[in-house]
């Protein structure tokens, strides 16, 4: 693997929105899944002027579209701004943004077949995570190693893969941002896996939606709310979850609810709309959605799971170039 690097952006062309302390981490390899990616690794404002400090870890899906507007498929998750916002009242990270492969992206953020789709390379991507990311994270940066301090979040499929990792790996990832997520993926055998699940001491998921997603995403992301209750997450303390009134599957979207669920992740209280009683109520014009997912895809579109980002070449600056060797 080569020398991290600063994000190639020109001094011509450097934009606002694209945070200045952005690092690539070149080529990295992975065993578990045999292809090489670049990561983008965000640290926060007090790195380098506190050198004895610590920070707690966030991993992102889709890394195309967590930090760069001009990388994203369709938009971007304003995460710099969110996190600038979140330092300055004494919540600082470091964000490790893993793109997807884009046509394996399915195979890899799914943890079981389905019978039309394909996919099911989960476990060997969650093993890219635990064994390969992680680890050279924790050796190269100051983190704070536990599951405490150690969260995954993404939307759609990358919503899917952050709960099946928290729930089997729980010493490695102590909470999970399960954005949008893509439960009716494999005949919806993600439900299977929860109530299966050995309990979570201590975990947390925050669980979204948004109300004009679809009328069979908007009940099967109900239908998980209720069964993590009976699981044992509770309502207003290790669950959060919302319904975004009016919002619909897109990038903009899913920016907007991450900026305010950031801090339930690292121990922070539930937003006010992921309290028991709380809907998000925001309606407006999101902008061209990505198709709905699963059974209620509008006709002539297929899951958007495999649209959205697999057909969109892979950025510069956060390449995976698919090779096997």
């Amino acid at each position: 693997m080569r020398k991290w690097a600063d994000y190639p952006v020109p001094q011509s062309e450097r934009r606002h929105d694209v945070p200045a302390t952005l690092k690539v981490v070149p080529g990295l390899w992975s065993p578990q899944l045999r292809n090489r990616r670049d990561l983008v690794v965000y640290l926060p404002p007090s790195y380098e002027r506190e050198p004895d400090r610590r920070y707690p870890v966030l991993y992102m899906h889709d890394g195309q579209n967590v930090f760069d507007p001009h990388t994203s498929f369709a938009g971007h998750w304003q995460a710099g701004a969110a996190l600038a916002h979140h330092a300055g009242k004494g919540l600082e990270l470091i964000v490790v943004a893993i793109p997807n492969m884009g046509t394996r992206r399915l195979y890899e953020y799914t943890p079981h077949r389905d019978v039309i789709r394909g996919g099911g390379g989960g476990d060997r991507y969650l093993g890219f995570l635990v064994e390969t990311v992680k680890p050279l994270i924790d050796r190269k940066l100051r983190t704070e190693r536990g599951p405490e301090c150690t969260a995954l979040a993404g939307s759609s499929l990358g919503g899917l893969i952050s709960l099946y990792a928290l729930l089997r790996s729980p010493w490695t990832f102590g909470a999970a941002g399960v954005i949008s997520p893509a439960l009716w993926f494999a005949d919806g055998r993600i439900f299977d896996v929860v109530r299966e699940a050995e309990p979570v001491e201590g975990g947390r998921i925050h669980l979204d939606i948004g109300t004009h997603e679809g009328p069979d995403a908007l009940e099967d992301t109900r239908q998980m709310r209720d069964l993590l209750r009976q699981v044992g997450f509770v309502p207003g303390e290790t669950l959060s979850y919302y319904e975004d009134a009016g919002a619909r599957h897109t990038e903009r979207a899913w920016a907007r609810r991450f900026r305010k669920v950031l801090p339930f992740l690292f121990g922070g209280p539930v937003p006010e709309a992921g309290r028991p009683s709380g809907v998000f109520r925001v309606v407006r014009d999101e902008g061209p959605a990505s198709p709905v997912a699963g059974p209620a895809a509008e006709p002539g579109h297929e899951a958007h799971p495999m649209r959205r980002d697999d057909d969109a070449p892979l950025p510069r600056a956060i390449r995976g170039d698919g090779t096997s060797g």
